[in-house]
């Protein structure tokens, strides 16, 4: 069964005698405070430690009438910059008049990697923005984890992790699927991800301490998806993003309308191999995302610095390229190709694809 903040329940309860129609409670974030029906942005403050200070911006819409707590993070790489656009025009789109419930948007966690256009980490500590709950005494990333932890996901109901290629990885939109093991909470993560409507689906473990794993491990229904590549900000790219969390947004109740997205039979992947480099050199990709191959196919190949074809890449499985490198930069141990293997529903044991 699904948690209900006890906020709503008390507000319900209240308003239930008067006008019948419940407001929200003042929200606040950093420095962003939004009344019922407003809208608010400021920074989450992360003060300096052992390195420097950082501010992470955030956007606050506090709806006409209560409802669930949606949290929209992106630009943990930032340089994935399809995902970071995405979330700053959906907050721009959406009223908090149409509005029930709050949406806390941070739309770049990464500020010193969007800057410094740094892929994959945070410049300023040589490590990823992730590990939550993070510490409060750490390096920047883990300050940021922390303040992201205790001032967003604890007070959250439920999450979207935005990612996306990143300035050296080409990907078309898919999504992640945790499975849990806990039935209520997997079956509301996956109708989250039928709502948002990418075609693909990748399970994975419930490992790590990403976003929608920890907010998973207390309770919360949580998603990750990804779209963009290569740097590039292609209207698509954004517009699935945008079209995908309204649609959430209306599975949650937050916004009135049917869903749009018409996904019934995704492409499900049951597990990802990452292919790496043994060898430093300029790289040729032979596959795009989406290409269908077989065990033993080539996938690339790599030269030297003088153009003498060093290595061909082949592929250890069968199944479907989901990245590629995107960049002739290749050294040893790179990511030169994602694969996933074909898997069936976990809800119905079928496979198959509506594309």
């Amino acid at each position: 069964m699904m948690r209900i903040p006890r906020r709503t329940i008390q507000l319900t309860l209240t308003c239930g005698f008067l006008a019948g129609v419940c407001p929200a409670a003042d929200v606040t974030v950093g420095t962003a405070k939004a009344r019922t029906g407003q809208k608010a942005t400021g920074y989450i403050e992360v003060p300096a430690g052992v390195d420097a200070a950082t501010n992470l911006p955030v956007i606050v819409i506090n709806g006409a009438t209560a409802g669930p707590t949606l949290a929209l993070f992106a630009g943990a790489h930032g340089t994935e910059y399809a995902s970071s656009l995405a979330l700053a025009q959906l907050a721009a789109r959406v009223q908090p008049s149409e509005l029930s419930g709050t949406l806390i948007v941070l739309p770049l966690l990464n500020v010193a990697s969007y800057l410094e256009k740094v892929v994959h980490v945070n410049p300023v500590d040589h490590k990823g923005v992730g590990g939550y709950p993070g510490k409060a005494d750490g390096t920047q990333s883990e300050r940021i984890a922390y303040a992201v932890y205790t001032q967003v996901i604890e007070k959250c109901d439920h999450l979207i992790d935005y990612h996306g290629g990143d300035l050296d990885e080409s990907l078309h939109p898919y999504s992640y699927w945790t499975n849990t093991g806990k039935p209520d909470l997997d079956k509301m993560s996956r109708e989250m991800l039928f709502a948002f409507g990418l075609p693909t689906i990748i399970i994975k473990q419930p490992r790590g301490r990403g976003l929608d794993n920890t907010a998973l491990g207390r309770g919360k229904a949580s998603i990750t998806v990804e779209a963009g590549r290569a740097g590039t900000t292609e209207v698509g790219d954004i517009g699935v993003l945008i079209d995908g969390t309204m649609n959430v947004m209306r599975y949650l109740k937050m916004l009135q309308g049917p869903i749009t997205s018409t996904l019934r039979h995704p492409l499900w992947i049951s597990k990802l191999t990452i292919v790496k480099s043994e060898y430093e050199g300029i790289f040729y990709p032979s596959v795009v995302p989406e290409a269908y191959i077989r065990q033993g196919m080539t996938v690339g190949y790599i030269t030297d610095y003088f153009g003498n074809r060093i290595a061909d890449v082949t592929a250890p499985v069968t199944g479907v390229i989901t990245l590629v490198c995107s960049v002739p930069t290749m050294k040893k141990g790179d990511n030169v190709v994602y694969i996933g293997e074909i898997g069936d529903d976990p809800a119905t044991g079928s496979g198959g694809s509506n594309r």
